[in-house]
């Protein structure tokens, strides 16, 4: 009898060895299997059990969880949603997450490790810690002030303060409620079919996710490229600019809206925007020479990141010298998102240093402990000081007494840049006006603000829209927001 016993325990014990095997294989090998399984709605219960951190502007939240008493218990909340959609992006139960709501949604979520003071205890337990805060870089003067300037038209605003690279504003218009989106209900699922069928596309981060051909406002590229290169050594010495231009290789002519083209010096050609000096100039520095300065200054770029992705803005590399001249005017196949122009200014007001644009200053725990901050950011010198000095003295007179003297400030230094940018089969579009620009008080040490403005107005006529009309505005009162004037 005490054999059968024997076995019959060494049968139980090999049963139950068996079983904790298994269950470590289910919990252990298979769990990433069980946990990304469509059926299995714990992770959505537990994500949503407790409420999510705040992204905040100015050390105030524009995000709340609001407490629905469902299952899954907390819904996300904006406030001034349009004004931050293109920054906040959206965080809804059924789409998921967008922009910073996606970039930091570790963070947000409490599921990152830092946040909690021992993880591996997390680890085993798999409770998250509460969700963290994510503190932003922008102005909401700032902010405001370039969405109020839009007032429903189509476009995008970036802005940047040059001696950091911290983004002081990123606005698009239209733009839509986030919290239209946040729930599970058919009430979601009809706003997110809306928002994706709307023709205006407010959903769409022109800011940093639409790039257009940017016109004349490229021309800053242009010069500074032939001031390094020694293509220019004088301002007001005159060019052998031919007007009408026509492009090398082809029976093409190069016009131009102003008059006094033929021959204009550096100064002139960009005070009033001279296309057939411009062009030349680009196939005189020649290929290799645009491309390395465009690249100076972001262009064909993959890796650009605010912490969330950048559309490349492109200047083609392998061009004839007709092309050449094209893309040297900011037509033919160059494109810019307004983030990649508002570079192009911040580095011509740093002195020609370029730094990476950034949208986080620091991450912080639910208490106000800094989780992360942003630390240094990389530089890179994208032209000779002397140049960025030239291109300075070049865009305050453009604002002074050029195409751009909407934009000027009583009290602070203004240069800027304006840009009408054709698009269309045989530019029949109504064309974007473009305004890139930088500030800086009278009284202050180093400019503290480069703007972009991008409008892309369809119900404007041809004839009446400009960057110098349209666009600089807009950027005057950005620019007087971050300045305090």
């Amino acid at each position: 009898m005490a054999r059968y016993i024997r076995h019959a325990c060494a049968f139980c014990t090999l049963l139950l060895a068996a079983l904790l095997v298994n269950a470590a294989r289910v919990q252990l090998v298979q769990s990433r299997v069980y946990d990304d399984n469509p059926a299995n709605r714990r992770p959505s219960i537990a994500r949503y059990q407790q409420p999510r951190g705040d992204i905040l502007v100015g050390g105030e939240p524009v995000t709340g969880s609001l407490d629905t008493g469902e299952q899954l218990r907390y819904e996300r909340t904006y406030r001034d949603g349009p004004l931050f959609a293109p920054v906040t992006g959206f965080a809804s139960q059924l789409y998921g997450t967008a922009f910073l709501e996606h970039a930091e949604d570790g963070v947000l979520a409490g599921t990152d490790p830092m946040l909690s003071a021992l993880p591996l205890w997390n680890d085993v337990t798999r409770k998250p810690s509460p969700g963290g805060d994510v503190v932003t870089t922008l102005n909401r003067r700032a902010q405001e002030a370039a969405y109020r300037g839009l007032a429903g038209r189509k476009g995008a605003v970036a802005a940047i303060e040059p001696a950091t690279g911290r983004v002081l504003a990123l606005v698009t218009s239209p733009s839509y409620d986030p919290a239209a989106l946040s729930g599970n209900g058919e009430a979601v699922t009809s706003a997110w079919a809306r928002l994706n069928h709307d023709p205006e596309k407010p959903m769409l981060n022109r800011a940093v996710r639409q790039t257009y051909p940017p016109g004349s406002t490229f021309k800053v590229v242009t010069a500074a490229a032939a001031l390094d290169a020694g293509v220019i050594t004088d301002l007001d010495a005159r060019t052998r600019s031919p007007d009408p231009y026509r492009l090398p290789g082809t029976t093409t002519r190069l016009t131009n809206e102003a008059d006094g083209c033929r021959d204009a010096s550096l100064r002139t050609a960009f005070e009033w925007s001279c296309n057939t000096v411009f062009a030349k100039l680009g196939v005189d520095v020649g290929a290799e020479g645009m491309v390395s300065t465009a690249g100076g200054f972001g262009f064909n770029d993959t890796g650009v990141r605010i912490p969330f992705s950048v559309s490349p803005s492109t200047f083609d590399r392998h061009v004839d010298k007709a092309q050449l001249a094209l893309s040297s005017i900011g037509q033919y196949n160059t494109r810019a998102t307004p983030l990649q122009m508002a570079m192009v200014a911040s580095a011509v007001a740093n002195d020609g240093q370029l730094r990476s644009p950034y949208l986080v200053e620091r991450t912080t725990r639910k208490g106000g402990e800094t989780v992360a901050g942003a630390g240094p950011r990389p530089v890179r010198q994208v032209m000779r000081l002397s140049t960025a000095e030239r291109l300075k003295e070049l865009m305050t007179d453009v604002v002074e007494e050029g195409t751009g003297t909407q934009a000027a400030i009583p009290g602070a230094t203004v240069g800027g840049k304006t840009g009408t940018a054709q698009h269309g089969v045989g530019n029949s579009g109504v064309p974007y006006a473009w305004f890139v620009s930088w500030a800086q008080a009278d009284d202050a040490v180093e400019p503290g603000v480069a703007v972009a403005v991008v409008v892309e107005d369809a119900s404007a006529d041809r004839g009446e829209i400009s960057g110098g009309g349209d666009a600089a505005p807009i950027a005057r009162d950005v620019m007087r927001a971050v300045l305090g004037l």
